[in-house]
């Protein structure tokens, strides 16, 4: 099983996922090529300290603030941590760059990046930690847009924001 399978499987709570365009990586020239390599980019599952080094090093903003300001809007991540649907799309009409950009779509509302890490499931807080673990995903989309998602592993299609959707399924937990 490799990180990436790791990670998405809620075994890996001290490291943090970072996707990256092929596209961003070359315009940014920051990180080395390294990590899963997966159809619109790649992704690495490295220690959280190290994660958050990296992605300040690859994307030039801070991993907390980044994420902080991506929680004012909610949008469907793809749940490979590869993609996702810029709810900016819907607003201006344009494609939601939920197929990862092969069908030369509107490009104005790809993925450039992705921020994620996961949390044990706590039964404590409630709502969806009582559930089980939880992955917390932060994307950046090309038109400028931050949104977030989060969803219950193992309930990937009953948590969290689904595809053409803009709110969670399971409501406001």
């Amino acid at each position: 099983m490799s990180k990436l399978d790791e990670f998405l499987a809620g075994e890996r709570h001290d490291d943090v996922a970072l996707f990256l365009t092929e596209a961003y990586l070359d315009s940014q020239g920051k990180l080395p090529k390294m990590g899963e390599t997966v159809e619109s980019g790649y992704v690495l599952v490295v220690p959280g300290d190290d994660g958050r080094r990296a992605f300040s090093a690859g994307t030039g903003m801070d991993a907390m603030e980044f994420a902080r300001g991506a929680m004012a809007e909610r949008g469907h991540v793809s749940r490979t941590l590869d993609g996702g649907e810029c709810p900016e799309a819907t607003a201006d009409g344009g494609d939601s760059g939920a197929d990862g950009g092969d069908s030369g779509a509107d490009d104005d509302h790809e993925v450039e990046f992705i921020f994620a890490f996961s949390e044990e499931q706590n039964e404590e807080v409630g709502g969806l930690y009582e559930r089980g673990e939880v992955v917390h995903a932060y994307a950046h989309c090309a038109c400028g847009a931050s949104y977030s998602d989060k969803w219950v592993v193992g309930e990937e299609t009953e948590t969290g924001v689904q595809p053409g959707g803009s709110e969670p399924v399971e409501g406001s937990e």
